[in-house]
């Protein structure tokens, strides 16, 4: 089970950086278009700043995630004091552990459940009565990034528990 939970962490580890290079990319690229057409042609796309906006909320959620994975992220506690014997070191895992679920389950709860309870009154739900004016598109499609990226972090951080660090796989797996 445990190696079960690393792999399906890597391999969404893998699926988020391609989509968060694609974000990034996205992103650029409508910037480039909306700055060309902007001075060059004095006639920018309506739609552009939109697509730029939407694709930096993914990259940015996405990134978290990836950060999060190679703990690349603010690590809590560590500037605080030194390296901390065996004991401490698994104190202080548990507090950042817990830091994590304080912020993530409440998180992806609300977008799903509203604060009366109830699916109609959730974040996603209130979402998809939304459309973006430029696009056309219901917003739930950008605000789904907030639930997909706190539930992977959810997974990365159960890969943890499960002793990713120590299993040598984990990193080949992601070069």
């Amino acid at each position: 089970m445990r190696n079960a939970i690393i792999a399906a962490s890597n391999r969404v580890h893998l699926v988020a950086r391609g989509a968060a290079v694609f974000a990034v990319c996205l992103m650029f690229l409508t910037v480039v278009l909306q700055i060309i057409a902007r001075y060059v042609f004095s006639a920018p796309p309506v739609w552009t700043e939109d697509v730029a906006r939407y694709a930096m909320v993914w990259t940015g959620l996405l990134g978290a995630t990836l950060s999060f994975k190679t703990r690349a992220d603010a690590v809590l506690m560590q500037s605080v004091a030194p390296e901390r014997p065996h004991l401490l070191g698994h104190l202080a895992e548990a507090v950042q552990s817990a830091a994590v679920l304080i912020f993530v389950l409440p998180v992806v709860y609300f977008c799903f459940i509203g604060l009366k309870g109830g699916f109609a009154k959730g974040y996603l739900a209130r979402q998809a009565g939304l459309t973006a004016d430029t696009l056309g598109i219901p917003m739930v499609w950008i605000s789904m990034s907030v639930p997909i990226a706190m539930i992977i972090i959810l997974l990365h951080l159960a890969a943890r528990w499960a002793g990713e660090d120590q299993i040598d796989t984990a990193d080949t797996q992601l070069d």
